[in-house]
């Protein structure tokens, strides 16, 4: 069975782990009724619409 020659440093180990936990870019999609960015599945912030109808009153 294969053994290690050398002992794995903390800051290797800790970059290995930290990988793991890199963020994402949120997904952007197109308003159809506005053409502004907005996050999928998610009423539009800048007009209210969301699946062709107006769902919140945006002032």
């Amino acid at each position: 069975m294969a053994v290690p020659k050398r002992k794995t440093s903390k800051a290797k180990t800790r970059s290995r782990r930290a990988s793991n936990w890199t963020l994402d870019v949120p997904s952007r999609s197109v308003c159809p009724h506005c053409q502004t960015a907005k996050t999928p599945h998610v009423v539009c912030p800048n007009c209210g619409w969301y699946k062709g109808r107006q769902a919140i009153e945006v002032s």
